[in-house]
């Protein structure tokens, strides 16, 4: 959840877990509920499935509560909660800061 940014990324590792190739990505012709979301697509590490920014949020209605790592939205039957722990998200954390480390450490060596 990234309420403070304006992009939105989808990773291809995530594409490729829904069996949705990269030839298949276009333009929709038609908006999401009247607003155009675009996404980028990067092919680089990650551990995450992708990061909202408010255009997604406030297009599907979205709340997102950081103290508890909650997204709360209207689905068709009721409010849908999406909820992580925070021994998940201090473990993606850490593996953001890892790979980070790793990506300086070795554009130090070129």
């Amino acid at each position: 959840m990234d309420g403070g940014s304006g992009l939105n990324i989808l990773y291809v590792n995530t594409l490729d877990a829904m069996h949705i190739p990269l030839s298949e990505l276009c333009l929709a012709g038609s908006p999401f509920h009247g607003e155009v979301l675009t996404f980028e697509v990067v092919d680089f590490p990650e551990s995450y499935y992708a990061i909202l920014g408010r255009p997604c949020y406030a297009r599907f209605m979205a709340i997102p509560n950081y103290t508890y790592l909650k997204l709360k939205m209207l689905g068709p039957n009721g409010v849908i909660t999406i909820s992580s722990a925070f021994s998940h998200a201090f473990a993606c954390d850490r593996e953001n800061y890892e790979l980070a480390t790793a990506v300086v450490n070795s554009s130090e060596l070129l």
